[in-house]
């Protein structure tokens, strides 16, 4: 099912070029609801160019920022105060997850590029008792509710463009990410697969082709 033809498609992302914006970071504040005033260490997987970690080093003791693009992870550190306790590391996620308990786990825009279940089980692995994971992902649009989210999206994101740019085109780019790629699982895939490692999460399809998910480790045996 197609929400609009080619021609309005390419149009759409030549407005998007002209007027950029960052569809993770408007979520970040939403995230940091999610999370305790106050908290020890913090976890940030796939980090970019650190924008959330250094907003999680405002609550946090420790921050650890890992991601997998080393070009990146310099950009990220040559923006990051040296006084902000944010450490940063060149991994590949899952398999090379720093060692150590975490009481925020936050992961944006990422696990779509990892093995869903894996990645999930090497959360819940690594989260304290009582700790907090957030994740913000992608989703492939599949039924009709998923369509029309992702409709209302496409004159709200220009709105977004427009108002964040002041209604004149952007000399630099939103922000600096890596190369991303489509998502292939469903939100219901999503939704089972979570439910299977994550009993209790909390998922829902969010605007500007995103889904969150929320998930408390149990402080008890």
């Amino acid at each position: 099912m197609k929400i609009l033809p080619p021609r309005v498609l390419r149009a759409l992302e030549r407005f998007n070029a002209a007027y950029p914006w960052d569809h993770n970071a408007h979520y970040h504040r939403w995230i940091l609801r999610q999370l305790p005033r106050r908290f020890g260490d913090a976890l940030d997987a796939g980090a970019g160019s650190g924008d959330l970690a250094r907003l999680l080093a405002g609550r946090g003791v420790t921050v650890t920022a890992i991601d997998s693009d080393p070009v990146i992870t310099v950009r990220a550190q040559e923006l990051t105060p040296a006084t902000l306790p944010v450490t940063f590391t060149v991994a590949d996620l899952p398999a090379e997850f720093p060692a150590g308990s975490y009481d925020v786990i936050t992961c944006v825009a990422t696990i779509h590029h990892l093995p869903f279940a894996q990645a999930l089980t090497c959360f819940r692995r690594h989260l304290a008792p009582g700790g907090t994971l957030v994740v913000l992902g992608l989703f492939r649009a599949r039924t009709p509710v998923d369509h029309l989210l992702g409709a209302v999206a496409v004159p709200a994101n220009a709105a977004m463009g427009w108002l964040k740019n002041r209604g004149r085109p952007s000399a630099r780019p939103a922000a600096m990410t890596a190369r991303t790629r489509a998502a292939e699982m469903t939100f219901d895939e999503i939704v089972r697969a979570a439910g299977d490692v994550l009993p209790g999460a909390r998922l829902r399809r969010r605007l500007f082709w995103r889904y969150s998910l929320v998930w408390q480790s149990p402080t008890g045996p």
